[in-house]
């Protein structure tokens, strides 16, 4: 078959398009970047959502096509990323083009509680384009998914890393309900909707919820996930009042990459669950349970990256104090005169000793004030290490006897490094597009 799949170089999109070419498919992989991987049968086609918003922006695209894929989907609105144009606007354009130009199948990926009762923009925003495919003369299945599970989903890093704390915050007392699915199962129901004519006409014109095997409360859903990575310890709960949790959703709107905002609160209020026969009844089997959604040899090492993402905010917070402790004890906290003595006694010029003192004093403040900063790279790892070890290399050669101190003022430098160290490797690298 001919596929066009939008989203392609997405969380679930990406794996569709594997999946894809692993059956023999052509595809025509639409996303706003070439960043798809390509290889046999792979036709790339950049086009950004956010201006193909009408069927004529999509006439060329679907001509020859055989089934539409609609995998685009965002959870936060971000600069000319819209809910409204990338959710309704765009799919609706594509899908009556795909119509008018004789696509007999249109899979859309929708979202469980995109329906009446929607009460978010993120819904509504997708009931709207669902709504649009269900009105056309195509073979329209609209995909509904709960909570989706899966490495490099952004919902799957939250919930991996909170599960992973000694005290798990929870909204109210965590008896949101949730339904959580695979990833691998959510593509394997597409896959077969998309590429099968019998499972494709006995959903035709339907909303399909694809769901995993049980309803639970956000609560046991912590305990089976921490059970999923290995981890024995029992889950212990923080119960956060719902008019804190909202003040957090408040502030989290503001962070860039947060996943929770005023929004996706609500949406986790509200509950997705739905009854999974759907969803057994196309793949043939029960879908895979939370017990099953981390494999058995990678769950230490699952476990250990979901502890590292709160590990290392508090390792990076831990450094950015001791320089800035550092650098107010040199403004003065410590006695001036004693900290002169000691850049004489490195081989600092009485008359330059001040001016080091306080250039050195600034250097760690900034140093520590840049360690907070949302936006950093690399580099400032690399220039606290290099400060620190030449601090190092200095009072080894002047003051050796720092080293036999009994509260090791050098020998903690030691660690001190290593936990520059570990920051630099964690720090993400500059994206190239």
């Amino acid at each position: 078959m001919r596929v066009l799949l939008t989203g392609a170089s997405g969380f679930i999109g990406g794996r569709l398009l594997e999946a894809l070419i692993r059956d023999g498919h052509r595809v025509v992989a639409v996303s706003r970047r070439d960043t798809v991987s390509g290889g046999w049968g792979v036709q790339h086609l950049s086009k950004d959502f956010s201006h193909a918003l009408n069927p004529s922006d999509w006439e060329g695209a679907v001509q020859g096509i055989d089934v539409v894929i609609n995998a685009v989907g965002i959870l936060r609105e971000r600069g000319d990323q819209r809910f409204e144009l990338l959710h309704h606007r765009a799919p609706a354009a594509l899908f009556t083009a795909a119509a008018a130009a004789g696509v007999p199948r249109i899979v859309q990926i929708s979202a469980l509680g995109a329906d009446e009762a929607a009460a978010t923009p993120y819904h509504r925003s997708k009931k709207a384009a669902d709504d649009v495919l269900c009105s056309l003369p195509v073979e329209g299945i609209v995909v509904q998914p709960s909570l989706v599970f899966g490495a490099g989903g952004a919902s799957t890093v939250m919930f991996t890393m909170q599960a992973t704390q000694p005290l798990i915050p929870l909204p109210g007392r965590g008896r949101q309900i949730v339904q959580p699915v695979h990833v691998d199962d959510l593509v394997d129901v597409v896959m077969a909707l998309a590429t099968r004519a019998d499972a494709a006409r006995a959903h035709a014109g339907r909303r399909v919820a694809v769901v995993g095997p049980e309803a639970m409360m956000l609560r046991e859903f912590y305990e089976e996930l921490r059970a999923a990575m290995g981890i024995r310890a029992p889950a212990r709960f923080l119960n956060m009042p719902m008019r804190v949790m909202r003040l957090v959703a408040q502030f989290g709107k503001w962070l860039p990459g947060s996943p929770l905002d005023p929004d996706t609160l609500s949406m986790l209020e509200r509950g997705a669950a739905a009854p999974a026969q759907d969803t057994q009844a196309i793949l043939g089997r029960a879908p895979r349970g939370v017990a099953s959604f981390v494999a058995a040899g990678s769950r230490g090492d699952v476990a250990q990256a979901a502890r590292l993402r709160w590990l290392a905010p508090i390792l990076r917070v831990s450094v950015a104090l001791v320089w800035l402790i550092a650098g107010a004890v040199s403004l003065g906290l410590y006695p001036v005169a004693d900290s002169l003595a000691m850049l004489r006694a490195v081989g600092v010029p009485a008359s330059l000793a001040p001016a080091a003192l306080y250039a050195g004093a600034g250097l760690s403040l900034l140093l520590g004030l840049l360690a907070l900063l949302p936006w950093r790279g690399r580099w400032l790892w690399f220039v606290q290490g290099a400060v620190v070890l030449a601090y190092t290399v200095i009072l080894s050669l002047r003051l050796p006897e720092f080293w036999l101190h009994p509260f090791g003022p050098l020998a903690k430098n030691l660690t001190f490094l290593a936990a520059i160290w570990l920051l630099h490797e964690m720090e993400p690298e500059p994206s190239r597009h």
